[in-house]
């Protein structure tokens, strides 16, 4: 139980930090501003980078998690 909390609480964390990252590239403004479908405006890709960070961040902190462990 203390590794799933370990991993949810960094993937949150790194959810946020993509989607901080994203927003200041102007990710989020050219995605309301399309015109048509978000799904012509590229949201899938905005998704998927976001739940990337947040399981890179997640995947990274078990790692860490593990090795320091005796």
């Amino acid at each position: 139980m203390p590794s799933f909390r370990i991993f949810a609480w960094w993937f949150v964390v790194g959810s946020t930090m993509a989607l901080a990252v994203i927003m200041l590239q102007g990710g989020i403004r050219e995605v309301m501003q399309a015109q048509g479908p978000l799904w012509d405006a590229k949201i899938a890709e905005v998704l998927t980078a976001i739940v990337g960070g947040g399981l890179l961040g997640g995947c990274v902190a078990l790692i860490l998690d593990r090795l320091k462990k005796p």
